[in-house]
């Protein structure tokens, strides 16, 4: 008698009290998986197609991809042509869900790449304004295919912009104090051009916007004869590419080694840069150590 009363009561709780079960997004890689769980909470299962250090620009789609997107009901992308392999993967597995496209509303850069041919920067999360354009393309996605949620997705995402926008006040303040004339940076590919563009920093790179180029002896020298004529005191290893090329221009030019930065990828959980405002701080920090004068 008890446990038919007991069943009985459980079966009238209405339906909208029960624990909905989280919607499922998969996101193309580390950064964007973030902020798809900063702004979606417990309303979101969030998995990431490539995962921390990984590089999204050479990412070769595996079986098991097909099957994490077939059950998700969103993608996240980055757009810019970061991905070029998103597209084989979505009509392989045949996804009939929704796509956002995190860079849609972005102002892109472009750049001179491989001979000089112009290309798009993809890299627009560098910069924190444009941070705040995913956001708000993630946001939208989210309620597009779970509306019964779109107040605390936008609470969540109304919060998350204000930290953002905090963490750009912060950066825009740190790198202020450095002088103009020390603001040179060098990393392994070119990653860096928005952030370098909202601060007023001159980022060089021995490869371009694309880290399945390989950079040329001839750009080598030159990047080699332009870090000891100006004297730039740094050179930055990427977490997501190999620490041969900034080894090698250290070892050539005198420059020391600033550490490991965070371009393409966040760092694994309990790493330095395992969320996207850790990875701009921890940049940013070792960016300032690394130009600043004394």
């Amino acid at each position: 008698m008890l446990r038919r009363t007991f069943l009985a009561g459980l079966t009238s709780i209405p339906a909208a009290a029960r624990a909905a079960a989280p919607v499922r997004v998969v996101a193309s890689f580390s950064i964007l998986a973030d902020l798809v769980r900063q702004v979606g909470g417990d309303a979101v299962a969030v998995e990431s197609l490539v995962g921390p250090d990984g590089d999204a620009h050479v990412y070769e789609p595996r079986p098991k991809d097909l099957r994490t997107l077939l059950a998700a009901g969103l993608l996240v992308r980055n757009g810019l042509g970061l991905e070029g392999w998103m597209d084989r993967l979505t009509e392989s597995a045949g996804f009939k869900g929704r796509v956002v496209v995190a860079a849609e509303k972005v102002v892109p850069r472009t750049m001179n790449e491989n001979g000089g041919v112009l290309a798009t920067d993809p890299h627009a999360w560098q910069d924190p304004r444009n941070a705040v354009l995913y956001v708000q393309a993630i946001t939208e996605g989210l309620i597009a295919v779970d509306a019964a949620n779109a107040a605390a997705y936008r609470d969540r995402a109304a919060q998350y912009t204000t930290q953002i926008t905090q963490a750009d006040a912060w950066i825009a303040t740190t790198l202020g104090a450095i002088p103009a004339d020390q603001r040179r940076i060098i990393t392994t590919h070119d990653a860096f051009g928005y952030y370098g563009a909202r601060y007023g920093i001159e980022f060089l790179s021995p490869e371009g916007i694309n880290t399945e180029f390989e950079p040329s002896a001839k750009s080598i020298a030159a990047l080699v004869a332009q870090i000891k004529r100006e004297k730039i005191r740094a050179v930055f290893i990427e977490n997501m590419t190999s620490p041969r090329m900034a080894q090698m221009l250290a070892r050539e030019t005198g420059a020391a080694l600033g550490g490991t930065v965070y371009s393409d990828a966040l760092s694994p959980a309990g790493g330095p840069a395992a969320t996207y405002l850790n990875m701009l701080r921890h940049n940013t920090t070792l960016f300032a150590a690394a130009m600043r004068p004394g």
